[in-house]
């Protein structure tokens, strides 16, 4: 199975039809339909590893001040108790808690009801640990390479560059900012040449990573999936663009030559 970082953006991304959008319908249609989904995303940021539990798990409107057609939108996966234990025997002896409350984030369901709109694959989402780096999340992602062989989608939603303050907010196409391009460039750049420390670590160096990824939340879901890659395997970016100017919709995709 391939892993994939996929670019979420704005949660109007669930109920608009785009270029990003389309991007997300295309990369599903590449690959069989997985026997499950782990999302980890940028919207589940905890003390500790987490990973939910509920075999039908709600979906979240974990936002506010969008249309109401956005806070109608259901997602009624199942989920899998069953993969949430073989997620937490992957990852032992760290500590993993089992929450049966968490359901499904707006950075899960927004490209799951692209990808997978009958929502009949059963979906589990891991949190990210605000206590670790973005080293320590490619060692999570490392733990949980076996999945891929197991047909399990390993799917990273967040954003390489994140950068709300100068977002335009009307979403009009504004000019991307140098300092935007300069960052996704160099990041581009490692992944192709496999570079996965140099990618964990440049969120931390310089002034354009500090504006880029002001909090690494929206970073981290790619360390994660970064980590599940093997040896020789090739990357791409099936879906790319901004949104409002400063948040990267770049999609990187793993799989097998």
């Amino acid at each position: 199975m391939p892993a994939l970082f996929v670019g979420h953006g704005s949660p109007m991304n669930a109920v608009e039809e785009n270029q990003f959008v389309r991007g997300f319908r295309d990369m599903a249609a590449t690959f069989p339909k997985p026997k499950a989904i782990l999302c980890i995303s940028a919207h589940w940021f905890t003390r500790g590893l987490r990973v939910a539990v509920a075999s039908r798990p709600r979906t979240l409107h974990d936002f506010g001040g969008f249309p109401e057609v956005l806070s109608a939108v259901r997602y009624p996966a199942p989920g899998s108790p069953e993969l949430a234990e073989r997620v937490a025997s992957l990852l032992a002896p760290r500590e993993v808690a089992f929450d049966e409350r968490f359901g499904l984030d707006h950075g899960a369901w927004s490209l799951l009801v692209h990808m997978f709109p009958e929502a009949d694959v059963p979906v589990v989402q891991l949190s990210l640990d605000a206590s670790r780096d973005a080293s320590e999340h490619l060692a999570v992602g490392r733990a949980l390479s076996a999945l891929r062989d197991e047909d399990v989608l390993v799917l990273g939603s967040g954003n390489v560059v994140h950068d709300l303050y100068d977002y335009s907010w009307s979403r009009d196409v504004v000019p991307v900012p140098a300092w935007a391009r300069r960052f996704e460039g160099s990041l581009r750049e490692l992944l192709l040449a496999g570079d996965d420390i140099g990618v964990a670590a440049l969120p931390y160096v310089g002034r354009d990573a500090a504006t880029a990824v002001p909090t690494p939340e929206h970073f981290l879901p790619l360390a994660c999936v970064l980590g599940t890659r093997a040896a020789g395997e090739l990357v791409d970016f099936p879906v790319d663009g901004y949104d409002g100017g400063t948040v990267s919709m770049l999609g990187v995709r793993l799989a097998s030559p």
